[in-house]
Order: C-alpha cells, then sequence, then structure tokens
C-alpha cells in the first residue's frame, strides 16, 4: 500500500490556460510556477482525473492528499476548496481532502476552514505565510491553529531550503520561525513540506526535540532539491515515524528524463535506497493512515 500526502490536482479551466488563468485571478506567485520562463519550459505537469488514477494505480497508489494551494487572494481558496469537497465525495476511497486558507481577510478564513471541515475536509494547506503575506502571529491565523488543534486537524506548511540555488518560488521563510512556531503550539499536528527545508537535522538540538512530537515531515520534490540519502540520513536523525510520502505530482520531478508526470519514478528511487522494508512501509503508508486517522 502506498498513500501520497502530498499531491495538487486541479480543475480543467486551469489545465487549459494556467497563464491566462493566473493572470485573470491575480495570482502572480502561482503563474511564477507554471509558466514557461523564456526557452526554459516550467517544471508543472498536468493530469485529468483519468491520467490520476491511471498514474496512481501504475505505481500502487491506493489513496492520495489534494492539497490547497497557499493562494494569495481568499476567492481562490474556497474556489480551489468546493472542487476538493466535490472530489472527495465522488471518490473518497482515493482522495483524501485538504482545505486552501488565506489569514489576511480575516474572519471569513476560519469561517470556510469550518464549513470545508464540516464538508469532508480533513486537513489545512497546503499553507505558506511567505507567498501568502502573513505572519504566524496574524490573529486569524492563530484562530485556525487553535480551531485545528481544538479538532486535531492537521497542517501542512510550505518550507523552502535556506541554501542551495534560487528558483521560481523560492521565498525566503527562516527556519527559526517555524521553530517558534512549533514551541508556540507543540500538540499542533504539524506537516512541513518538502523534508522541512532540512530542518529535521535541527531535531538533534535538545530545545527543539522535545517540542517537535507531533512534527511530520513530508518528501514533496525531493529529487529536484536532495540526494536520495537524504532519506537514510533523515530516518538515522528522527525515525521513519515522522516521514511521510510525498510525491508534488504532477510536477516534473526528473525533468531531464521525464516529459509526463508519473509516481512510480519516484517511487523506484525510494525503494533503492538502504531504508528496511518496515521503514518503507512506515513512510509509505503508516504515518499516514495514523495522522489522518485512516
Amino acid at each position: 500500500m502506498i498513500i501520497d500526502s502530498h499531491i495538487h490536482h486541479y480543475p480543467k479551466d486551469i489545465v487549459d490556460d494556467p497563464c491566462r488563468w493566473a493572470d485573470e485571478h491575480n495570482e502572480p506567485h502561482w503563474g511564477n510556477l507554471v509558466c514557461h520562463q523564456g526557452e526554459k519550459r516550467a517544471l508543472q505537469g498536468w493530469a485529468s482525473h483519468e491520467k490520476l488514477f491511471h498514474d496512481m494505480d501504475t505505481a500502487g497508489v491506493s489513496r492520495v492528499v489534494l492539497l490547497g494551494w497557499y493562494w494569495q487572494n481568499f476567492e481562490n481558496c474556497v474556489w480551489q476548496n468546493n472542487h476538493h469537497i466535490a472530489w472527495v465525495k465522488e471518490n473518497p476511497e482515493r482522495f483524501i481532502g485538504f482545505m486552501a486558507v488565506q489569514p489576511l481577510v480575516g474572519n471569513k478564513a476560519l469561517e470556510d476552514c469550518k464549513r470545508c471541515y464540516d464538508l469532508g475536509l480533513r486537513g489545512i494547506g497546503e499553507v505558506f505565510p511567505a507567498a501568502q503575506g502573513f505572519k504566524l502571529e496574524n490573529p486569524t491565523w492563530v484562530k485556525i491553529v487553535e480551531w485545528a488543534i481544538e479538532n486535531e486537524i492537521p497542517i501542512n506548511m510550505h518550507v523552502s531550503e535556506p541554501v542551495g540555488h534560487h528558483y521560481p518560488g523560492k521565498i525566503d521563510f527562516p527556519l527559526v520561525e517555524i521553530q517558534r512556531f512549533v514551541q508556540r503550539y507543540p500538540e499542533l499536528k504539524l506537516i512541513l513540506a518538502h523534508w522541512g527545508g532540512l530542518l529535521p537535522f535541527f531535531e538533534l538540538n535538545k530545545a527543539c526535540a522535545k517540542d517537535f512530537k507531533h512534527v511530520y515531515y513530508d518528501t514533496a520534490a525531493s529529487p529536484l532539491l536532495y540526494d536520495k540519502r537524504v532519506f537514510k540520513a533523515v530516518v538515522d536523525l528522527v525515525g521513519p515515524e515522522k516521514i511521510l510520502f510525498g510525491s508534488d505530482y504532477p510536477l516534473c520531478l526528473y525533468p531531464k528524463k521525464q516529459t509526463e508526470p508519473d509516481f512510480m519514478t519516484f517511487i523506484n528511487e525510494i525503494k533503492s535506497t538502504e531504508l528496511s522494508a518496515e521503514e518503507l512501509d512506515c513512510i509509505f503508508y503508516k504515518n499516514a493512515q495514523k495522522l489522518f486517522q485512516l
């Protein structure tokens, strides 16, 4: 069994012309990620429902988490949330739905989270405060976090690595801000995407480790950022119980050899690491089953 804890899926009106959609809906950050930059092709791929299910079945992926995007505009959060609600209702055995959120609009954001939860969505995110323009101390965000803790709702937060090359969409989000956030809310079920910007290495710091008991790290987009040895390294640091398999599908993770997104290539690479069968089971599905109460 495999559960992918980090994918994005879009309706046909986006897939047909993503650059026009980004312009018409005032989403320049997202547009910068999905539109070709001159002769350089964007890494973003696209998938219909049919292709998504085909790729899942080919790779043995049983379920996927539909993450919301970190939209700059609240209206686009509501729009995507409505799609997620409908898709989960249509395919409850294949989809786990998360909700997009934009705290800058105030209490409307919290009310929409409650609406989405009542209609079947089970997590918040992906959120990226640095791209969405809000601080982790934002009063509405604080209310959303407290509501999530009360209802045991996980939050997925985008984290960029603080070193390495620059690429479209990379925005500085200091790891110390995330550490302070975790210290304020140690009971929050928090998923730090993209290996948490390698924040797991700082769990060796005793002051960090004691507050990070409910923090998970997903593996989304790993081949674009890290050598596959990162899997064994992070398992040795924090244990396999804190790692969630996530692909970032339909991102093309191997652009030199990949023209279409898939799950299989990344899954095979993970299986080729030095991890034991038990460790692989934790990463591929057991941790997700526990976290999402499946």
